[in-house]
């Protein structure tokens, strides 16, 4: 009996130390998982934010050793933070205007950049709102309170501007508006009907519930509303950010944009 005791308790012991070995083996293999993962920052328009969000996740998903930080904000303030010397690896810019700026302070790689995605402008109103059906019933004395992205720093807001200078309305109905800090800021307003009308992306305008608001119409600009995407110069993470820019720009990364209501080439 105690032979057949000190055989159990052998057989304990080699089971615990396998164990412990295991847990110690995957501790260490997860360990150094994380020490080679690599992590980069890509500061992206406001009005890629669910779409971007999605890429994210599916980027992460096909590259584990890759940790993708999104940074969201109007195109303008983006710029600027990167001018101010942010640490950022990727920029996508809801207007060329914002990453030529960058372009020509040699502050972007520029064999990288890419367009990989257009957009287009609606007028929307509060729903249940009928008083305005096209852009002159802005003029309207019962329309008080127009929102737009700011156009310094929201290329939404620029576009915006834009149509109503090119319907030759602006000057009317300038003293009306109310400028947002992005797009989405915009879409709120609306929503919560603290303002009679406002202008945002076709995509934005798809994302928010058809109780909240109704699309007028797409407001005509003679301007091409696509988002150029591009990688840093002083970014120290090239190689995954390439990564990053291929997998946006490639079978995925158009069937995500295309999915929230972009157009793709």
């Amino acid at each position: 009996m105690k032979r057949n005791n000190q055989i159990i308790l052998l057989v304990a012991t080699i089971a615990v130390v396998a164990v412990i070995g295991a847990y110690l083996a995957n501790s260490t293999a997860s360990s150094a998982q994380e020490t080679d993962s690599e992590e980069i920052t890509v500061s992206a328009a406001a009005s890629l934010t669910e779409s971007y969000r999605e890429i994210v996740k599916q980027f992460e998903a096909d590259n584990p050793d890759i940790k993708v930080n999104l940074n969201l904000a109007s195109s303008g303030s983006l710029r600027m933070q990167i001018e101010g010397g942010a640490p950022i690896d990727a920029f996508a810019s809801a207007s060329q205007k914002h990453m030529d700026i960058l372009d020509t302070k040699d502050m972007i790689d520029a064999d990288s950049r890419r367009d990989f995605a257009r957009n287009s402008l609606v007028m929307i109103v509060p729903a249940g709102t009928n008083q305005i059906e096209n852009l002159e019933d802005l003029g309207s004395e019962e329309v008080t309170k127009i929102a737009l992205g700011n156009p310094e720093t929201a290329p939404v807001g620029r576009y915006a501007k834009q149509g109503l200078e090119e319907a030759g309305l602006w000057q009317a109905i300038e003293g009306k508006t109310i400028f947002a800090g992005n797009v989405k800021q915009v879409l709120v307003y609306v929503e919560r009907g603290e303002v009679d009308a406002g202008f945002v992306y076709m995509t934005d305008a798809q994302t928010s519930e058809s109780d909240k608001i109704r699309i007028v119409g797409e407001v005509p600009v003679d301007a091409n509303i696509s988002y150029p995407v591009a990688i840093l110069a002083d970014s120290e993470a090239k190689e995954a950010s390439r990564k990053f820019i291929d997998f946006v720009t490639g079978p995925e990364g158009k069937r995500i944009l295309e999915e929230y209501g972009f157009k793709v080439e």
